[in-house]
């Protein structure tokens, strides 16, 4: 079999119904179950579920951004849907992918935990320069905090003060009240730690293993990786393994490790050309994606979508993905102090951003705008989503 020639625009195609933004087919139940496209009816916690475990995560640094991310997908009771699947331990709200906050299945967030922890950045000098433990005291609140949060639930303050009671982490007190968790986020990936339902919105921490019953632990490198890089492609794919590796960790992983993680799946996997570059599918999907249409919509009736910061659609192949964002308009989108912007999308192709005022979207296109229709059938998935009627979009004039 010769390989298998892919275009970009089948393989965007491909993407918006795997990311449930395109309406094909319910999601309902488990992931390996039938869920293209959004859900229809109010989905259950376990759709949602079933949605973020398609997704491999959703950002949730901003909680509202990962609940307009999940609106846009299930509609205006997806967000009630999650924040309960949070509550009953369904999912887990930790640090995970290139250190920020997601919520994944528990499942998911092992297997990344796993990935990431095995990089050992905490070991690294210029970390234990920059925010001063040594590997020695990060082990050491490894084991404290393990033991401090099992079977409870701690607030920021309450963990702080806890440990700075402790002579060996008195000098670390400020770093671990900082907002940023910097000396938290490697007892997550650890496995000691996630955050928990907080009351009154405080930050809150327990262990996975009180939080979720269905935590697994943490999983060897090596059942991790082709699992994790086997969700990366369901969702994300056709891509090559250092795109993973970027959406995982910033790329801190070993060339000869991703390569093995790829070895393990064989014939699971299948080398494709996108436009003449090589890229990794998951073989099952070839079928899929061979069968999206080859060229794009007309351009009097484009697919316009409206997505929300830090939506997945763009985290997943990262903001250097040129064939969703075009290099020259990358800072529109990827901007100061890691802030994702709203998204316009056409034919799946980021061509410009846009920003709310009360019931009025404003978009501006990178060049130029879609055609009425579609971006007001857009801005009425968005109004939907958001149980906003009101909503409408305007083109930002120059």
């Amino acid at each position: 079999m010769g390989t298998v020639e892919l275009t970009t625009d089948q393989v965007l195609r491909w993407r918006l119904r795997r990311q449930h933004l395109d309406a094909q087919a319910p999601v309902d139940g488990p992931v390996d179950g039938p869920v293209e496209g959004p859900v229809e009816g109010p989905p259950t916690a376990a759709a949602v579920v079933a949605l973020v475990e398609r997704l491999a995560g959703v950002q949730a640094q901003v909680p509202s951004a990962a609940e307009l991310a999940v609106a846009l997908r299930t509609g205006p009771d997806g967000p009630a849907a999650l924040r309960a699947a949070h509550a009953e331990g369904r999912l887990l709200r930790t640090w995970a992918q290139r250190g920020t906050l997601h919520l994944l299945d528990p499942r998911t967030a092992a297997d990344a935990l796993a990935l990431i922890g095995s990089a050992r950045t905490w070991e690294k000098p210029a970390w234990v320069r920059e925010f001063g433990a040594t590997p020695a005291q990060v082990a050491q609140l490894v084991e404290a905090v393990g033991e401090l949060l099992s079977g409870a639930v701690l607030t920021r303050e309450e963990l702080t003060a806890e440990l700075a009671a402790d002579p060996r982490f008195a000098p670390l007190a400020e770093q671990l009240a900082s907002g940023w968790g910097t000396l938290l986020k490697p007892l997550a990936w650890q496995g000691v730690l996630c955050h928990a339902p907080a009351p009154g919105g405080r930050a809150a921490f327990t262990h996975p293993a009180h939080h979720s019953p269905d935590w697994p632990g943490l999983p060897p490198v090596d059942q991790a990786g082709p699992r994790l890089l086997t969700a990366y492609l369901g969702a994300y794919g056709p891509a090559g393994l250092d795109r993973f590796d970027a959406w995982l960790s910033r790329n801190s992983l070993r060339k000869s490790v991703l390569k093995g993680f790829a070895a393990t799946l064989g014939d699971r996997l299948t080398t494709v050309t996108v436009d003449g570059a090589p890229a990794l599918a998951l073989t099952e999907h070839l079928d899929d994606l061979a069968a999206s249409p080859a060229t794009p919509a007309t351009p009097s009736a484009p697919r316009v979508h409206l997505l929300g910061p830090y939506d997945q659609y763009v985290l997943g192949p990262g903001t250097k993905a040129t064939e969703i964002l075009p290099a020259a308009h990358r800072t529109a989108v990827s901007r100061t102090a890691g802030r994702i912007a709203p998204l316009l999308l056409v034919d799946g192709r980021i061509a410009g951003t846009w920003e709310q005022d009360g019931p009025t979207v404003t978009v501006t296109p990178f060049e130029q705008p879609p055609p009425a229709a579609a971006l007001r059938a857009a801005a009425e998935r968005l109004a939907a989503a958001t149980a906003t009627p009101d909503l409408t979009a305007r083109v930002a004039t120059a």
